[in-house]
């Protein structure tokens, strides 16, 4: 049986897993991003963390690769570059590093969102679907896509922003320096951010309107929604109005069969997709009214992101074969 390493690097945390091709992650090893202060030493622990991860799989499985989702991967270049969250510096080659210590071919690098969409493509509900767009929902909002069954790069690998495309002219800042960007109102950031203006808006009227900033949480507002409170349950209307009319503009794009959501926001269900699905349909060109699908991802959260990593060298081996 053959395995990829799918490993997820977030600002806090690496997480690691051996993968088959259908999905199942058998073996899992995770370490503190945040304990390391440079590349170098970073690398050293996770060249670490891939020899003890690959000593725990069953005796005669080999290993086809290495995926690796990261902010601001850069899937041409091999490296990760600007990433504001890691200690890297501006270009940091982790590909070619890994290259050199493990002489595997088959080592990939994107974006965590970028990743996702593979996933969905290998292991989730895009298995079928050439068309389809995955839409990450966090503390901030990303976005990868898939055209003709081939994950859409741009000329440098960092297409398909979709989170920073103007949902409000002169709106919120967002976390970029722009202005009015989507992440700044569909994320778990943008919730708390639209929840705190429905508070004041009605006066304080609200069953959470005592707790401290740092209490709130998009779960929070989640339960208090489904709990009836007023300015909770508007959050999420407006919420999922601007998402759906974005959506509407992102179908004009490149025409999806399905767009999938994911994430921690959208575990509210109802709440989110209903206003969502509402908006996309009303914002849509006539020729494409009924035809795209809003669809929870189908990739398991736990496993979610090293599935996703893991996927980039499964959809590398398959496309060549």
């Amino acid at each position: 049986m053959d395995y990829a390493i799918g490993i997820d690097i977030g600002g806090t945390n690496t997480k690691l897993g051996a993968v088959d091709d259908k999905g199942n992650v058998f073996e899992h090893h995770e370490f503190k991003t945040s304990d390391y202060k440079d590349f170098v030493s970073y690398m050293h622990a996770l060249e670490a963390a891939i020899r003890e991860l690959s000593d725990r799989v069953p005796a005669g499985a080999a290993c086809a690769g290495i995926g690796i989702g990261a902010p601001n991967g850069n899937y041409y270049k091999g490296t990760i570059d600007f990433a504001p969250n890691l200690p890297f510096g501006n270009s940091a080659p982790i590909v070619e590093t890994l290259r050199m210590a493990f002489g595997y071919s088959h080592i990939y690098l994107s974006n965590d969102a970028n990743a996702a969409a593979l996933g969905e493509k290998i292991y989730g509900g895009g298995k079928n679907l050439d068309h389809f767009i995955v839409i990450t929902l966090g503390t901030g909002l990303g976005s990868g896509i898939i055209v003709d069954g081939k994950l859409l790069l741009g000329a440098d690998g960092f297409a398909g922003e979709l989170g920073h495309v103007c949902a409000i002219p002169g709106g919120r800042v967002c976390g970029c320096g722009k202005r009015g960007c989507l992440e700044a109102y569909v994320s778990a950031t943008g919730i708390k951010r639209t929840f705190l203006e429905m508070l004041s808006k009605y006066n304080g009227a609200s069953s959470i309107a005592d707790l401290s900033y740092p209490q709130l949480d998009a779960k929070v507002i989640e339960d208090a929604a489904k709990a009836g409170d007023i300015a909770a349950k508007e959050t999420y209307e407006i919420t999922g109005a601007l998402l759906g009319r974005c959506l509407a503009d992102f179908v004009c794009f490149s025409r999806p069969s399905v767009i999938f959501l994911f994430g921690g926001p959208v575990k509210s269900g109802d709440l989110i997709f209903v206003p969502t699905r509402r908006a996309l349909e009303e914002n849509s060109m006539p020729v494409f009214k009924g035809k795209v699908k809003v669809l929870p991802s189908e990739l398991p959260a736990s496993n979610a992101a090293i599935l996703g990593a893991s996927a980039m060298v499964w959809h590398a081996i398959e496309s060549e074969s």
